[in-house]
Protein backbone atom coordinates (compact mmCIF):
# COMPACT_ATOMS: atom_id res chain seq x y z
CA UNK A 1 0.00 0.00 0.00
CA UNK A 2 1.65 3.05 -1.08
CA UNK A 3 -0.49 6.01 0.59
CA UNK A 4 -3.14 6.59 3.34
CA UNK A 5 -5.14 7.77 0.36
CA UNK A 6 -4.82 4.16 -1.20
CA UNK A 7 -5.58 2.35 1.79
CA UNK A 8 -9.21 4.71 2.15
CA UNK A 9 -9.43 3.43 -1.44
CA UNK A 10 -9.00 -0.11 -1.28
CA UNK A 11 -11.35 -0.47 1.87
CA UNK A 12 -13.92 1.10 -0.33
CA UNK A 13 -13.37 -1.26 -2.87
CA UNK A 14 -12.80 -4.08 -0.84
CA UNK A 15 -16.79 -3.86 0.43
CA UNK A 16 -18.12 -3.26 -3.45
CA UNK A 17 -16.10 -6.26 -4.66
CA UNK A 18 -17.54 -8.63 -1.27
CA UNK A 19 -21.18 -7.30 -2.24
CA UNK A 20 -20.91 -7.24 -6.36
CA UNK A 21 -17.69 -9.78 -7.19
CA UNK A 22 -17.87 -12.50 -5.32
CA UNK A 23 -16.27 -15.07 -7.64
CA UNK A 24 -13.51 -12.63 -8.02
CA UNK A 25 -13.65 -11.99 -4.18
CA UNK A 26 -13.07 -15.72 -3.67
CA UNK A 27 -10.13 -16.26 -6.41
CA UNK A 28 -8.32 -13.00 -4.69
CA UNK A 29 -7.13 -15.01 -1.82
CA UNK A 30 -4.85 -16.79 -3.97
CA UNK A 31 -2.95 -13.55 -5.21
CA UNK A 32 -0.02 -11.71 -3.23
CA UNK A 33 -0.98 -9.26 -0.86
CA UNK A 34 0.11 -6.14 -2.98
CA UNK A 35 -1.45 -8.03 -6.32
CA UNK A 36 -4.20 -8.58 -4.34
CA UNK A 37 -4.86 -4.69 -3.61
CA UNK A 38 -4.33 -3.24 -6.48
CA UNK A 39 -6.59 -5.62 -8.39
CA UNK A 40 -9.29 -4.77 -5.78
CA UNK A 41 -9.16 -1.01 -6.64
CA UNK A 42 -9.43 -1.87 -9.94
CA UNK A 43 -12.65 -3.84 -9.30
CA UNK A 44 -13.97 -1.08 -7.41
CA UNK A 45 -13.14 1.56 -10.59
CA UNK A 46 -14.47 -0.36 -13.01
CA UNK A 47 -17.34 -0.97 -11.04
CA UNK A 48 -17.98 2.37 -10.25
CA UNK A 49 -17.91 3.00 -14.02
CA UNK A 50 -20.14 0.38 -14.45
CA UNK A 51 -22.81 1.17 -11.96
CA UNK A 52 -22.64 4.71 -13.28
CA UNK A 53 -24.10 3.18 -16.78
CA UNK A 54 -26.59 0.82 -14.96
CA UNK A 55 -28.07 3.63 -12.42
CA UNK A 56 -28.07 6.53 -14.32
CA UNK A 57 -31.80 7.67 -14.31
CA UNK A 58 -31.57 8.97 -18.31
CA UNK A 59 -29.86 7.78 -20.94
CA UNK A 60 -28.44 11.04 -21.71
CA UNK A 61 -27.17 11.67 -17.92
CA UNK A 62 -25.37 8.70 -18.13
CA UNK A 63 -23.89 9.41 -20.90
CA UNK A 64 -22.91 12.84 -19.82
CA UNK A 65 -21.41 11.00 -16.55
CA UNK A 66 -19.39 8.59 -18.93
CA UNK A 67 -17.73 11.33 -20.94
CA UNK A 68 -16.82 13.21 -18.25
CA UNK A 69 -15.15 10.58 -16.65
CA UNK A 70 -13.31 9.63 -20.40
CA UNK A 71 -11.97 12.97 -20.31
CA UNK A 72 -10.97 12.93 -17.00
CA UNK A 73 -8.89 9.83 -17.53
CA UNK A 74 -7.48 11.67 -20.45
CA UNK A 75 -6.01 15.11 -18.35
CA UNK A 76 -5.21 12.14 -15.75
CA UNK A 77 -7.40 13.97 -12.90
CA UNK A 78 -10.75 13.81 -11.65
CA UNK A 79 -12.60 15.06 -8.72
CA UNK A 80 -14.40 12.11 -8.37
CA UNK A 81 -12.50 10.00 -5.67
CA UNK A 82 -12.54 6.66 -7.05
CA UNK A 83 -12.10 8.13 -10.56
CA UNK A 84 -8.80 9.76 -9.45
CA UNK A 85 -7.87 6.05 -7.61
CA UNK A 86 -8.56 4.82 -10.73
CA UNK A 87 -5.97 7.24 -12.43
CA UNK A 88 -3.33 6.93 -10.20
CA UNK A 89 -3.67 3.00 -9.96
CA UNK A 90 -3.15 3.31 -13.97
CA UNK A 91 -0.29 5.31 -13.34
CA UNK A 92 1.41 3.29 -10.98
CA UNK A 93 0.97 0.15 -13.02
CA UNK A 94 1.15 1.69 -16.91
CA UNK A 95 -1.89 1.20 -18.23
CA UNK A 96 -2.38 2.93 -20.73
CA UNK A 97 -5.75 5.32 -20.08
CA UNK A 98 -6.82 4.12 -23.91
CA UNK A 99 -7.94 0.45 -22.77
CA UNK A 100 -10.17 2.30 -19.63
CA UNK A 101 -11.65 4.79 -22.32
CA UNK A 102 -12.41 1.27 -24.27
CA UNK A 103 -14.19 0.14 -21.36
CA UNK A 104 -16.45 3.43 -21.23
CA UNK A 105 -16.96 3.23 -24.74
CA UNK A 106 -18.55 -0.17 -24.12
CA UNK A 107 -20.30 0.94 -21.46
CA UNK A 108 -21.68 3.74 -23.30
CA UNK A 109 -23.36 1.55 -25.56
CA UNK A 110 -25.06 0.19 -22.92
CA UNK A 111 -27.21 2.93 -22.44
CA UNK A 112 -28.88 2.57 -25.77
CA UNK A 113 -31.54 0.05 -26.67
CA UNK A 114 -28.92 -3.37 -27.27
CA UNK A 115 -29.39 -5.13 -30.42
CA UNK A 116 -26.20 -7.66 -31.18
CA UNK A 117 -26.42 -8.11 -34.46
CA UNK A 118 -23.92 -10.66 -34.91
CA UNK A 119 -20.79 -13.17 -33.49
CA UNK A 120 -18.19 -10.11 -34.75
CA UNK A 121 -20.51 -7.28 -33.01
CA UNK A 122 -20.84 -9.52 -29.85
CA UNK A 123 -17.17 -10.24 -29.23
CA UNK A 124 -16.12 -6.50 -29.63
CA UNK A 125 -18.73 -5.64 -27.18
CA UNK A 126 -17.04 -8.72 -25.12
CA UNK A 127 -13.68 -6.74 -25.66
CA UNK A 128 -14.71 -3.94 -24.40
CA UNK A 129 -16.98 -4.66 -21.55
CA UNK A 130 -14.47 -6.89 -20.13
CA UNK A 131 -11.59 -7.95 -22.28
CA UNK A 132 -9.88 -4.31 -21.06
CA UNK A 133 -10.41 -5.34 -17.84
CA UNK A 134 -7.63 -8.26 -18.29
CA UNK A 135 -5.42 -5.87 -19.96
CA UNK A 136 -5.51 -3.32 -16.96
CA UNK A 137 -5.42 -6.34 -14.86
CA UNK A 138 -1.78 -7.49 -16.38
CA UNK A 139 -0.80 -4.20 -15.38
CA UNK A 140 -1.79 -4.32 -11.84
CA UNK A 141 -0.04 -7.90 -11.71
CA UNK A 142 3.26 -6.21 -12.98
CA UNK A 143 3.03 -7.90 -16.54
CA UNK A 144 4.10 -5.97 -19.15
CA UNK A 145 5.02 -8.02 -21.96
CA UNK A 146 2.75 -7.14 -25.00
CA UNK A 147 1.89 -10.80 -25.96
CA UNK A 148 0.39 -12.12 -22.79
CA UNK A 149 -2.46 -8.55 -23.38
CA UNK A 150 -4.38 -11.06 -25.92
CA UNK A 151 -4.51 -14.29 -23.41
CA UNK A 152 -5.78 -11.20 -20.97
CA UNK A 153 -8.61 -10.05 -23.49
CA UNK A 154 -9.34 -14.22 -24.19
CA UNK A 155 -10.28 -14.60 -20.39
CA UNK A 156 -12.10 -11.90 -20.55
CA UNK A 157 -14.64 -12.21 -23.18
CA UNK A 158 -14.72 -15.70 -21.83
CA UNK A 159 -16.20 -14.70 -18.74
CA UNK A 160 -18.52 -11.93 -20.71
CA UNK A 161 -19.92 -14.28 -23.04
CA UNK A 162 -20.86 -16.65 -19.42
CA UNK A 163 -22.53 -13.42 -17.99
CA UNK A 164 -24.61 -12.96 -21.08
CA UNK A 165 -25.86 -15.73 -21.03
CA UNK A 166 -26.28 -16.22 -17.56
CA UNK A 167 -27.68 -12.58 -17.22
CA UNK A 168 -30.23 -12.69 -20.51
CA UNK A 169 -33.36 -12.44 -18.85
CA UNK A 170 -31.91 -9.88 -16.41
CA UNK A 171 -30.65 -7.79 -19.59
CA UNK A 172 -33.96 -8.42 -21.29
CA UNK A 173 -35.39 -6.27 -18.83
CA UNK A 174 -33.53 -3.13 -18.94
CA UNK A 175 -34.22 -3.15 -22.77
CA UNK A 176 -30.87 -5.00 -23.64
CA UNK A 177 -30.95 -8.28 -26.37
CA UNK A 178 -26.86 -9.57 -26.76
CA UNK A 179 -28.08 -12.59 -28.05
CA UNK A 180 -27.06 -12.05 -31.86
CA UNK A 181 -29.92 -11.58 -34.32
CA UNK A 182 -27.66 -14.10 -36.09
CA UNK A 183 -28.50 -16.76 -34.05
CA UNK A 184 -32.33 -15.93 -33.10
CA UNK A 185 -33.64 -13.40 -35.25
CA UNK A 186 -35.46 -10.07 -34.19
CA UNK A 187 -36.54 -11.34 -31.13
CA UNK A 188 -37.21 -7.92 -28.96
CA UNK A 189 -35.89 -8.26 -25.24
CA UNK A 190 -39.66 -9.20 -23.88
CA UNK A 191 -39.62 -12.29 -25.38
CA UNK A 192 -36.73 -13.35 -23.47
CA UNK A 193 -37.87 -12.72 -19.78
CA UNK A 194 -40.73 -15.62 -20.12
CA UNK A 195 -40.02 -17.12 -24.30
CA UNK A 196 -42.69 -18.87 -25.42
CA UNK A 197 -42.44 -22.75 -25.44
CA UNK A 198 -41.88 -22.28 -29.48
CA UNK A 199 -38.99 -20.33 -29.15
CA UNK A 200 -37.04 -22.10 -26.41
CA UNK A 201 -35.11 -24.82 -28.66
CA UNK A 202 -33.68 -22.29 -30.77
CA UNK A 203 -32.61 -19.96 -27.51
CA UNK A 204 -31.34 -23.14 -26.14
CA UNK A 205 -29.28 -24.23 -29.05
CA UNK A 206 -27.90 -20.43 -29.15
CA UNK A 207 -26.77 -20.05 -25.64
CA UNK A 208 -25.08 -23.66 -26.01
CA UNK A 209 -23.18 -22.15 -28.90
CA UNK A 210 -22.22 -18.99 -27.10
CA UNK A 211 -20.78 -21.04 -24.58
CA UNK A 212 -19.31 -23.33 -26.94
CA UNK A 213 -17.45 -20.17 -28.02
CA UNK A 214 -16.54 -19.11 -24.70
CA UNK A 215 -14.57 -22.24 -24.08
CA UNK A 216 -12.52 -21.41 -27.17
CA UNK A 217 -11.47 -18.10 -25.25
CA UNK A 218 -11.28 -19.49 -21.74
CA UNK A 219 -8.88 -22.56 -23.38
CA UNK A 220 -6.62 -19.62 -24.87
CA UNK A 221 -7.04 -17.47 -21.39
CA UNK A 222 -5.04 -20.28 -19.96
CA UNK A 223 -2.87 -20.64 -22.40
CA UNK A 224 -1.65 -17.09 -21.21
CA UNK A 225 -1.25 -17.78 -17.52
CA UNK A 226 2.53 -18.54 -17.77
CA UNK A 227 3.22 -14.66 -18.33
CA UNK A 228 1.93 -14.03 -14.87
CA UNK A 229 3.96 -13.72 -12.00
CA UNK A 230 3.96 -17.32 -10.61
CA UNK A 231 2.34 -16.09 -6.68
CA UNK A 232 -0.59 -14.59 -9.03
CA UNK A 233 -1.28 -17.88 -11.67
CA UNK A 234 -3.42 -20.11 -9.22
CA UNK A 235 -5.66 -17.29 -8.35
CA UNK A 236 -6.30 -16.36 -12.20
CA UNK A 237 -6.53 -19.48 -13.15
CA UNK A 238 -9.40 -20.23 -10.03
CA UNK A 239 -11.37 -16.95 -11.14
CA UNK A 240 -11.76 -18.28 -14.30
CA UNK A 241 -12.56 -22.11 -13.62
CA UNK A 242 -15.25 -20.31 -11.26
CA UNK A 243 -16.87 -18.12 -14.21
CA UNK A 244 -16.70 -21.28 -16.43
CA UNK A 245 -18.40 -23.29 -13.70
CA UNK A 246 -21.41 -21.00 -14.37
CA UNK A 247 -21.40 -22.28 -17.93
CA UNK A 248 -21.10 -25.81 -17.21
CA UNK A 249 -24.37 -25.78 -14.30
CA UNK A 250 -26.21 -23.84 -17.26
CA UNK A 251 -25.67 -26.57 -19.84
CA UNK A 252 -26.82 -28.99 -17.45
CA UNK A 253 -29.42 -27.64 -17.09
CA UNK A 254 -30.31 -27.47 -20.68
CA UNK A 255 -29.00 -23.97 -21.29
CA UNK A 256 -32.60 -22.96 -19.60
CA UNK A 257 -31.60 -19.51 -18.21
CA UNK A 258 -35.32 -18.36 -18.29
CA UNK A 259 -35.97 -19.63 -14.51
CA UNK A 260 -33.70 -18.13 -12.72
CA UNK A 261 -30.31 -16.87 -11.93
CA UNK A 262 -27.21 -19.46 -11.61
CA UNK A 263 -24.46 -18.68 -8.41
CA UNK A 264 -21.32 -21.19 -7.67
CA UNK A 265 -22.00 -22.25 -4.43
CA UNK A 266 -18.54 -22.03 -2.21
CA UNK A 267 -18.44 -25.47 -1.64
CA UNK A 268 -18.56 -25.57 -5.13
CA UNK A 269 -15.81 -22.85 -5.42
CA UNK A 270 -13.96 -24.67 -2.83
CA UNK A 271 -13.71 -28.10 -4.92
CA UNK A 272 -12.81 -26.28 -8.19
CA UNK A 273 -10.05 -24.40 -6.15
CA UNK A 274 -8.72 -27.69 -4.75
CA UNK A 275 -8.64 -29.31 -8.39
CA UNK A 276 -7.06 -25.95 -9.95
CA UNK A 277 -4.57 -25.89 -7.32
CA UNK A 278 -3.63 -29.71 -7.72
CA UNK A 279 -4.23 -30.17 -11.67
CA UNK A 280 -2.47 -26.68 -13.08
CA UNK A 281 1.46 -27.60 -12.03
CA UNK A 282 1.08 -30.69 -13.81
CA UNK A 283 -0.15 -28.99 -16.75
CA UNK A 284 3.02 -27.15 -19.64
CA UNK A 285 0.85 -23.96 -19.91
CA UNK A 286 1.20 -23.37 -16.35
CA UNK A 287 4.83 -23.08 -16.96
CA UNK A 288 5.57 -22.60 -20.36
CA UNK A 289 4.64 -19.93 -22.37
CA UNK A 290 2.56 -20.37 -25.84
CA UNK A 291 3.83 -20.62 -29.20
CA UNK A 292 1.54 -18.09 -30.05
CA UNK A 293 -1.96 -17.23 -30.20
CA UNK A 294 -5.20 -18.11 -32.53
CA UNK A 295 -5.35 -15.20 -34.65
CA UNK A 296 -9.07 -16.22 -35.54
CA UNK A 297 -10.22 -15.71 -32.34
CA UNK A 298 -9.07 -12.00 -32.46
CA UNK A 299 -10.45 -11.56 -36.04
CA UNK A 300 -13.60 -9.37 -35.17
CA UNK A 301 -11.38 -7.30 -33.00
CA UNK A 302 -9.05 -5.45 -35.32
CA UNK A 303 -7.84 -2.52 -34.42
CA UNK A 304 -8.84 -2.14 -30.76
CA UNK A 305 -5.76 -1.04 -28.69
CA UNK A 306 -3.59 -4.66 -27.57
CA UNK A 307 -4.81 -6.53 -30.25
CA UNK A 308 -2.93 -8.53 -32.30
CA UNK A 309 0.23 -7.76 -29.86
CA UNK A 310 1.08 -11.30 -30.47
CA UNK A 311 2.75 -13.71 -32.21
CA UNK A 312 -0.20 -15.17 -34.15
CA UNK A 313 -0.99 -18.71 -35.60
CA UNK A 314 -3.61 -19.48 -37.98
Amino acid sequence: MNSPTDAVALASAEVVLAKKGRSFHWARRLLGKTHAANATRLYGFCRHLDDIADEATSAEFGRAKLEAASRDIAAGFSVDPVIRDGIRLMEACRIPPAIAQQLITGLVSDLDPVRVLDEAALLRYCYRAAGTVGVMMCGVLDVSEPAAFVHAIDLGIAMQLTNICRDISADASMDRRYLPASLIGEMVPAELIAPAAAKKPMLRESVATLLTLADRYYASGECGLSYLPLCARSGMLVAGRVYRAIGTQLRARDCDFWTGRLAVTDRRKAALTAGALIGAPCRKSFWLKPAGHDAALHAALRGLPCVGTSHATG
